[in-house]
């Protein structure tokens, strides 16, 4: 006891000077007037003292000795602290030796966080990000907490992952609920205020992605040069799902800066094909199965109505009525159209 005692007695008797305010935090525009007051027993006079700020000196003509042992600095209109650690206000002796230093932390209170969104890699983790509301500058450090809840009951919870190497972002990478939608939101906080962002409601189910299909192919129809198939495979982490998988393909042609899209809804345990043409092909056929011989039964598409007006055309110069249609005869007429001269597809 007496040993502690006496280290805790060597420790005061060491200090030489103390600065106040220590480690203030300050909107930007505030003047500020901090103290360095020695310790007498060191005999040192306030007029030999002075100030530094980030390691520069400051002009003397912002001291005042207000005793023997107290210097004060003034320092008007702060702007942003030039470094989030806050910028280092230091009390120097005459020699340059450090006596006693402080942080000053100047910026701004955070404004509230937008633009919250989530997504869900197969229904196994979560992540969300955000982006910083206003300008986004405060000058001084911001901790971002992202919060959530079950809606309707549970305790709240905070994300604690932040480590995705992208901003504002943070991970929840286990033990999500699959029916029950979840409350969400952001605080931000800083040494001058505290702002949070608004709460969005999400169920898990409605933000998912998933990883890309495998075993992508692409090979031509027989001989005709303006149909492809595509096949895909199952992604390995979807082959427990208890779910129906959405696929959509987007194509164009290598000219063209517009993609059409296919939206399937389609199982995902097995190889899955997908016939792509050009020329609406798929489309023709299924109205020609119907057994309409009407060429007014694509108006609603401006490509199928041209498209059919050209096969019912050729159709009477190759076959009698409906009853000589086949898909046969109209492969023969698609590749009429590929082999004959520019003329015949006008």
């Amino acid at each position: 006891y007496i040993y502690l005692m006496f280290v805790y007695l060597s420790y005061v008797h060491s200090i030489v000077a103390t600065i106040y305010p220590q480690d203030p935090a300050l909107p930007i525009g505030s003047s500020l007037t901090a103290t360095c007051s020695v310790n007498p027993d060191h005999g040192i006079h306030a007029g030999s003292l002075y100030w530094t700020l980030n390691g520069k000196r400051l002009p003397s003509s912002a001291y005042s000795i207000l005793s023997p042992t107290v210097l004060s600095v003034t320092l008007p209109r702060l702007s942003g602290s030039r470094q989030r650690s806050g910028d280092n206000l230091v009390c120097h002796n005459s020699g340059g030796h450090v006596l006693a230093g402080s942080c000053i932390y100047v910026g701004m209170p955070p404004e509230k966080p937008v633009n919250l969104t989530c997504w869900s890699r197969n229904t196994k983790d979560l992540t969300c990000r955000w982006a910083p509301g206003g300008q986004g500058e405060t000058f001084i450090k911001t901790k971002y907490t992202l919060k959530y809840k079950l809606r309707w009951y549970g305790r709240e919870k905070e994300c604690e992952d932040y480590s995705a190497g992208e901003p504002y972002t943070c991970y929840i990478p286990r033990d999500l609920a699959l029916f029950t939608p979840y409350e969400i939101w952001v605080e931000a906080s800083n040494q001058l205020g505290t702002a949070t962002s608004d709460v969005i409601y999400l169920d898990i189910l409605d933000v998912v992605t998933t990883d890309p299909p495998t075993d992508v192919t692409v090979s031509r129809v027989g001989d005709l040069e303006d149909q492809l198939t595509v096949h895909w495979g199952t992604p390995p982490a979807l082959k427990d799902f208890l779910f129906q998988a959405k696929y959509q393909i987007r194509y164009r042609l290598e000219e063209s800066s517009d993609w059409k899209v296919q939206r399937l809804f389609l199982k995902i345990n097995r190889l899955t094909p997908l016939h792509i043409n050009s020329s609406g092909a798929a489309h023709i056929w299924k109205r020609l199965q119907t057994g309409s011989c009407d060429s007014k039964v694509g108006q609603q598409n401006s490509t199928l109505r041209r498209d059919l007006k050209q096969f019912f055309g050729w159709v009477r110069k190759h076959a009698y009525g409906c009853s000589g249609m086949s898909i046969k005869l109209y492969d023969q007429w698609r590749g009429w159209r590929q082999k004959g001269p520019k003329q015949h597809r006008k």
